[in-house]
């Protein structure tokens, strides 16, 4: 995944102690989640050419069940945040998934997360693999 800026997004998630860019960033290299399974998708927000922004969905690994997604390795570089990058990816991703799955699940890493994912619409739940999940049909 040679993408400008990336090395640099990865060092600062790195640094504030979150390791899922390097998870992704190793699986992307060994083949073992490229995102292009089907309905799964990785997008990135630039400025310029250079990638500030991140964020996959997935079948959900956890759930056993192909019609529940993942929303995961969503990280928004330091400078960027506060911007409505945030919001806008997480809900570019949600309209991926609801032409593919019935809801989505997550894990948010902080509090931060958790109120960006509740502003759109995600509920708390009580599991060991997510903490959120938002419903996508009826």
């Amino acid at each position: 995944m040679p993408v400008e800026g990336l090395e640099d997004l990865q060092a600062e998630a790195h640094a504030e102690g979150y390791n899922f860019i390097d998870t992704l960033v190793e699986e992307w290299a060994s083949g073992a989640n490229r995102f292009d399974a089907p309905g799964e998708c990785l997008l990135g927000h630039f400025d310029g050419a250079s990638l500030v922004a991140v964020g996959g969905l997935n079948v959900d690994p956890f759930a056993g069940d192909p019609r529940i997604g993942r929303i995961r390795r969503v990280y928004v570089r330091r400078e960027w945040r506060r911007k409505g990058i945030g919001r806008a990816l997480v809900s570019a991703l949600i309209e991926e998934a609801k032409r593919n799955f019935e809801c989505v699940r997550l894990r948010a890493e902080n509090a931060e997360a958790a109120r960006l994912y509740e502003r759109l619409g995600f509920v708390g739940i009580e599991s060991p693999d997510a903490t959120h999940m938002l419903v996508l049909s009826s």
